[in-house]
């Protein structure tokens, strides 16, 4: 699942530019978990306390199944494994582009890509 990070799922996330995390993929993901009534676990994610948990169902339902499916094509992977690897990973990942508790800029986010 680490490895689905790096890929699909990071390129996901970073909106698949240099920079584009903010106004792509991370921003929009979290802006989907809020719609969906899961603002509160989104907003921990980026915070600097503890990650709230997630459930699978609630991934699926908040991020699009077209999506979910769409991406565990891509990895190889069924819809199942993705939403595990998903709830167990994307609470950490969120975290570690979120270090100062805020969506970075473009310019911090494209020294990360």
């Amino acid at each position: 699942m680490g490895d689905l990070l790096k890929g699909p799922l990071g390129g996901m996330l970073a909106g698949g530019a240099a920079g584009g995390i903010l106004s792509g993929g991370l921003g929009s993901l979290l802006q989907q978990l809020q719609q969906n009534g899961h603002g509160q676990a989104a907003q921990s994610w980026v915070g600097t306390g503890p990650n709230q948990d997630i459930s699978e169902s609630d991934l699926a339902k908040s991020i699009g199944i077209d999506d979910i499916d769409a991406v565990a094509k891509h990895a190889g992977m069924s819809r199942d494994e993705l939403l595990s690897g998903l709830r167990r990973e994307l609470p950490g990942a969120v975290d570690q582009l979120t270090p100062e508790g805020r969506l970075p800029t473009k310019e911090e986010a494209s020294r990360w890509v």
